[in-house]
């Protein structure tokens, strides 16, 4: 009997928990001049935070730049978080109302650029979400305190992960650079090598002429 009033009561705590699942998810955009991704919260209040980062900014990037705009816009049109000329950064903002927002950046230099973004809407259960059951109530908020504890790690993980990429991509490139311009030097060199060889052949082919004459 005990066993089975076990059971229900993690059964009943898993279904609670359950209709309180965060939602999260990463994309990787390429933006040449204004790209935006849409995203519905549900409740009011809830907390939208995510981070991008510009993957190869560190290759192509010269300091006259403008950078990438980030804007955040909400159901009413209101814009609610704005991020102007960056290459990469995070973001967190308390949903003023529920309803669709829109997410979007802006490139003013018109080349493609890689944008890879990431974002989570989080929500904490509070007395009008939970069960009327009163012991259940302070469970499912530290369930949910909890995950989006979880949830800030998995997304800090992402942002270095995103960044490590374009480290490796801007390492990558620059071997390859490094590569093509020794080998140009060494053609070059060779090059005018055999143009001094050719060029004291014929002088001294010329010396010769004039001596016999």
């Amino acid at each position: 009997m005990r066993s089975a009033r076990l059971q229900g009561f993690f059964l009943s705590l898993l279904i609670l928990s359950s209709a309180f699942v965060d939602f999260s998810y990463g994309l990787s955009l390429t933006v040449s001049d204004t790209e935006c991704v849409y995203e519905y919260v549900a409740y009011d209040g809830d907390t939208v935070s995510g981070n991008f980062v510009v993957v190869d900014h560190d290759i192509f990037w010269g300091s006259d730049h403008p950078g990438i705009d980030f804007t955040v816009a909400s159901p009413g049109g209101n814009t609610v978080l704005s991020l102007m000329g960056k290459s990469g950064d995070k973001f967190e903002f308390k949903a003023p109302r529920a309803g669709m927002y829109k997410f979007c950046f802006h490139n003013k230099y018109g080349a493609p650029e890689t944008i890879s973004f990431y974002i989570h809407v989080g929500h904490i259960p509070n007395e009008h979400d939970l069960a009327k059951d009163e012991h259940l109530d302070p469970i499912n908020v530290k369930i949910a305190q909890l995950r989006e504890a979880l949830e800030s790690v998995t997304a800090e993980q992402k942002y270095l992960k995103a960044r490590e990429a374009r480290h490796r991509h801007t390492n990558e490139s620059t071997r390859r650079r490094v590569t093509f311009y020794t080998l140009t030097e060494y053609l070059a060199l060779v090059a005018a090598s055999c143009l001094q060889v050719v060029y004291i052949r014929r002088l001294f082919s010329k010396n010769v002429g004039y001596n016999r004459v």
